[in-house]
């Protein structure tokens, strides 16, 4: 805690021109051990708000794991199994036609009967929402990889890769189209993102 001043004391007009010579070098001898070219160079890391300074070893496999292809891929994945669970276990409570069974239309269904639905739906739309996370995200990792850069272009060449991927299974016809339907849609989103 510093001291208090004394009535008198200051910094004032009188003081300020007692300046000498012997004070502006003793001035710039502290500078120039503090900021400037006589500085101690030590490998002490002192935090700067200027820059990010040098990283751990840790931290720099950690970043390397985090920006990996494959965890991209994977994270993606998980969270469209996850989006989709609560999808299908949203669509199951607003379907009028989820529990309907043609042999007795006019019961209501059983506790065990609703909650094979819910299994069902949630695992059908997890697993379809989980392979479109992980293909888009990976396939888009890999262009921007080896494209070397990160465009809008990535993720229309990725949506009509995966598109036209999933179409295939119903024909080339189908293909086109979701390869254009999926191309346009990722197209809009990265744009909406990017410029919104």
């Amino acid at each position: 805690m510093a001291a208090p001043m004394r009535s008198g004391e200051g910094v004032t007009k009188e003081t300020i021109s007692q300046l000498n010579l012997e004070d502006v070098d003793s001035f710039s001898l502290i500078v120039d051990h503090v900021i400037g070219e006589k500085k101690l160079h030590t490998n002490v890391f002192l935090p700067s708000a200027f820059g990010a300074g040098m990283r751990q070893r840790e931290e720099i496999m950690i970043t390397k794991v985090f920006e990996s292809c494959s965890f991209k891929a994977t994270a993606s994945g998980v969270v469209g199994v996850g989006l989709g669970m609560a999808l299908g276990l949203f669509t199951v409570g607003i379907d009028p036609m989820s529990t309907y069974t043609t042999a007795t239309p006019d019961q209501t269904p059983s506790t065990r009967a609703v909650l094979k639905e819910m299994k069902v739906r949630c695992a059908s739309y997890g697993k379809n929402f989980g392979t479109i996370g992980f293909m888009f995200a990976g396939t888009e990792c890999l262009l921007e990889s080896y494209r070397g850069k990160s465009t809008l272009s990535n993720g229309t060449i990725s949506g009509g890769i995966v598109g036209g991927l999933l179409g295939l299974r119903a024909g080339l016809k189908a293909a086109a189209f979701g390869a254009a339907g999926f191309a346009l849609f990722s197209t809009a989103v990265d744009y909406y993102f990017r410029h919104g």
